[in-house]
């Protein structure tokens, strides 16, 4: 790999002076305040329309655009303007009209397209169907792969090889070799492609190099190490076997709250354009005929709107209007389409406003979003792929069966479990005339075209490509390293603590002191980033261990609880504390407020005992998003914002101590606003009222003292929102969103122990009467599956250990309980739904029927509403378990997404009372 500039202060394409003088003032030039003009941002293919539909300016030496017939020219975009041989970030984007036309940097070619013309013509419906659909490789073997004439295979995050997270380099390669050959002798010849998703890094892989998550490369502001790490990764994916990278995320994230923010660069879509287009030419590497022998096809993601979604829900509904959509979410597509990107990931949200006349609903079924703006207007001639399971929630499909989601524009189906289903229902489909056949043939047509330019129909088996076998390839420690080092954030410094001095002799404190799960964060080994332990890493290095390395170990004292320890006796004391992992929708905070020590107690208890003791505080925040810290940074004498590193924590450690071998001293700058109140969010620059704690852009240099005097500390006693009381409720009540949603913690009871079992963490609880574990209702083991065997009643139920809370908020509100649930096998006896304001006070429904009613295996929402038990006298004003379901005989159903939401009530397929009594 090839480093594009040496490291010499003029190499980073970061924001001017001027542009960070303007952000700190809060005018950024951002979509929403941007006035048209000509399009500086690409510097090549682009043209502004003013309000008045007439073109206002076109990069020097291009085309104005295509007519759209309304007499408007359509924009155009192209490859950005460099700096440093790399896409340059922006002072200001032009405000666009409309979608624009994208001119990517792999051209179409006249021979490609006849060499598909002659493979699709000789392909049976049932080849072509096999191309389109894509199983994990969990639940499919190289022989099916062969035998049905699968197009590609995907392992989801916390899958591996036989299932061993500590998979072995050839395990890999031997997996990826037995899928390739299943496919090279079929009929058709046509290879099989493996996708993965390597978000920072090839994450998967033990032992693999894990860089930063995308929020800390979006602070250091420089797109050339964006293409670094897109080559590193690249490398590392062919080192196992890999053609396809689910990546890069283009989220411009708005709301903080959703749990994929570290996913996002920035709230800043200038960043992101930059960005979008340099991860891909790291990726994909190559020239215009395609991909560099090195590089594998990347996935522009997800298309589009996931990080606007209201309230930051995760699939939630984004609201923005199609301006919005083109000028803020639009963004990064513009680059990484430039770039070449050959795939584009549909996205799970909804794209949906009432008031706008906007019901485009989930995009996986959107022809407009897929089909009309995507392939038409903006020209992309790649594939369209589904997400996990994304079919099944398209309004009228299920996991196994989706024409309107085929319709829409999908090529390629992410079926990880259902594909032998989804295969055989897709060609009775085609037959019967509900899918055109043109439509499966633009699809195979999109796939093959993406495969002539991967190469892969004259590449030799996966362990005989460049850098397959490579142990050397995987790792990448030293370019990690320095995005480490790039991506910190001084937020804080009072008196210059830091640098701290060579030798000096330290405390170090904080849960995630000496922790590589809680620095690599979410899709790191497991999809959450959950269960695993420093040993699942050994080629990485702890935040502690960087500090002994620079400072010496016997200048450095660990106790993570700092219990029995005199922080007098030393020179500082390093906090590291912050968030744990998780991934989506696990990390949605939902109605909850931003103060991180609501939610990490722990962390602010560490700092009482160490600050004002004699020693000033250095806190490390290592986290995903930005949180409400003032109780944190007021217990600090200096607060380095770290996000999630990864696995080399030793480049936080070279940018605390001077004169450390790779002491640069920090240039990190906020890619998101920070917050200044719990409850600040949406926060985004450029908005109006925006006043943040430190504004987009805001970072301190080394050595520069900062003035932050005491901040307020006064949070909202019942959370964001106005839920409780006697008021009138307007934001849902999460009870378990994939796993619990504190306060509430789900159990089990039966006669085994009716003062409740709770679940495990894993999703699991088990008593002769009810067992529990984890299941797929919306995604990938989102619910959880609960089997009563009918040898005696029990129940399982969702509760306050704490005690009851006032939530006559949402039957004033004409709420409903509401939860998703498939049922696997009808109740053989009496079932109710119930909840309980303290036992013995609670009020129930008989629900034995509505579930016998409900299709077997099928995804249901079931809306009960509140008034069902206010009816009996329930007393809302002390509730501790929202949701419970008993029964005395043999079923078996699943539950996710449970919630008491807002005027559900009052839905046209909300339940009647009346009709749930014995």
């Amino acid at each position: 790999m090839t480093r594009h500039l040496t490291r010499s202060g003029t190499r980073r394409g970061a924001l001017t002076l001027l542009s960070l003088a303007l952000l700190a003032a809060g005018t950024t030039g951002l979509p929403e305040a941007a006035a048209a003009g000509t399009e500086a941002a690409s510097g090549a293919a682009t043209t502004s329309v003013t309000a008045a539909g007439t073109a206002a300016g076109t990069a020097a030496g291009t085309a104005a655009g295509t007519a759209t017939g309304t007499g408007v020219r359509q924009p155009v975009v192209g490859p950005p303007a460099t700096e440093h041989g790399c896409a340059r970030i922006e002072k200001s984007l032009p405000t666009l009209a409309d979608w624009p036309k994208v001119r990517s940097w792999v051209e179409s070619s006249a021979w490609d397209e006849k060499r598909i013309s002659k493979i699709l013509a000789g392909m049976t419906l049932a080849e072509k169907v096999g191309q389109m659909t894509q199983p994990e490789i969990g639940a499919i073997t190289p022989e099916e792969v062969g035998q049905y004439g699968i197009g590609s295979v995907l392992n989801g995050g916390g899958s591996w090889p036989g299932r061993d997270k500590h998979a072995s380099q050839k395990a890999w390669l031997d997996l990826a070799d037995a899928y390739w050959k299943a496919s090279v002798a079929t009929r058709t010849k046509i290879p099989v492609i493996w996708g993965i998703d390597a978000v920072h890094g090839n994450n998967n892989v033990y032992g693999a190099t894990i860089f930063p998550h995308n929020i800390g490369l979006g602070a250091a502001h420089d797109p050339c190490l964006v293409r670094d790490i897109g080559e590193a990764t690249a490398a590392q994916i062919r080192a196992t076997g890999q053609d396809w990278a689910f990546a890069p995320t283009l989220a411009v994230v708005r709301d903080d709250r959703w749990g994929r923010t570290y996913e996002g660069f920035s709230e800043d879509p200038r960043i992101t354009r930059a960005y979008g287009y340099e991860a891909v030419k790291g990726l994909q590497g190559g020239n215009s005929h395609g991909l560099s022998d090195k590089g594998v096809i990347a996935t522009a993601k997800h298309f589009i709107g996931d990080g606007g979604t209201d309230r930051g829900v995760d699939q939630g509904v984004n609201k923005s209007s199609e301006a919005e959509m083109i000028n803020i979410h639009g963004q990064g597509y513009y680059g990484a389409l430039a770039a070449g990107a050959q795939t584009v990931m549909a996205s799970f949200n909804s794209w949906t406003n009432a008031d706008l006349g906007i019901a485009e609903g989930k995009m996986h079924g959107s022809k407009k979003a897929l089909t009309d703006i995507l392939k038409q207007k903006m020209g992309f001639d790649g594939v369209v792929v589904s997400d996990w399971n994304g079919i099944g929630q398209v309004e009228g499909c299920t996991n196994a069966s989706c024409p309107r989601a085929i319709n829409a524009g999908i090529d390629v189906v992410m079926v990880p479990n259902d594909w032998k289903a989804f295969i055989a229902n897709t060609i009775a489909q085609v037959e019967s005339g509900q899918i055109p056949v043109a439509r499966v043939d633009d699809a195979v047509r999109r796939i093959l075209r993406v495969k002539l330019r991967a190469g892969v129909f004259e590449a030799p088996k996966p362990s005989s490509r460049p850098f397959a076998r490579s142990g050397d390839a995987l790792q990448a420690r030293k370019l990690a390293r320095e995005a480490v080092r790039e991506s910190q954030v001084l937020l804080k410094n009072n008196g210059r603590v830091l640098p701290l001095a060579p030798r000096s002799k330290v405390l170090v404190v904080g849960k995630s002191a000496d922790s590589l799960q809680n620095q690599t964060g979410g899709w790191s080994l497991t999809w959450q980033g959950t269960g695993n332990t420093n040993a699942d890493f050994p080629n990485g290095t702890t935040i502690l261990g960087g500090l002994r390395e620079v400072l010496g170990a016997e200048n450095v004292t660990f106790s993570e609880t700092a219990d029995g320890v005199d922080p007098s006796a030393y020179d500082a004391v390093i906090a590291v504390i912050g968030e744990t992992p998780y991934a989506e929708g696990v990390g949605d905070l939902g109605r909850r407020s931003l103060e991180a020590a609501k939610i990490y107690p722990g962390d602010l208890a560490v700092l009482d005992k160490v600050y004002g003791k004699g020693a000033p505080v250095v806190t490390v925040y290592v986290a995903g998003r930005p949180l409400w810290v003032n109780k944190e940074i007021n217990r600090s004498d200096a607060f380095v914002a770290a996000w999630l590193p990864g696995t080399e924590g030793g480049g936080v450690a070279d940018q605390l101590v001077r004169a450390s071998r790779h002491y640069e001293g920090y240039t990190g700058k906020l890619s998101y606003s920070w917050p200044k109140g719990a409850c600040q969010t949406p926060l985004n620059a450029g908005a109006e009222g925006y006043d943040p704690l430190f504004p987009l852009g805001y970072g301190l240099r080394s050595g520069q003292n900062s003035a932050i005097g005491h901040l307020d500390e006064n949070v909202p006693e019942t959370g964001c929102g106005s839920n409780g009381g006697g008021g009138t409720a307007t934001d849902p009540l999460e009870i378990f969103n994939r796993t619990d949603v504190a306060p509430y913690k789900s159990f089990i009871g039966s006669p085994e122990n009716w003062g409740g079992t709770e679940i495990g963490v894993d999703g699991t609880a088990a008593h002769a009467e009810i067992n529990v574990v984890p299941s797929d209702v919306n995604v990938q083991q989102d619910g959880l599956k609960a089997t009563w065997t009918g040898t005696g009643p029990g129940q399982i139920y969702m509760q306050d250990p704490a005690g009851g809370s006032d939530l006559r908020g949402y039957p004033n509100a004409d709420g409903a309980l509401v939860f998703d649930t498939i049922v696997h096998q009808a109740p053989a006896a009496r079932t109710v739904v119930s909840v309980h304001c303290v036992y013995p006070c609670f009020s129930e429904v008989v629900a034995t029927s509505l579930f016998r009613d409900l299709p077997t295996g099928t995804k249901a929402t079931v809306k009960i509403p509140l008034a069902c038990f206010a009816a009996t006298g329930f007393d809302f004003e002390n509730t501790n378990t929202p949701f419970l379901v008993y029964t005395e005989g043999a079923f078996s159903a699943s539950f996710a997404n449970v919630r008491w939401e807002p005027k559900a009530g009052k839905d046209p397929d909300a339940r009647n009372c009346a009709d749930l009594h014995d």
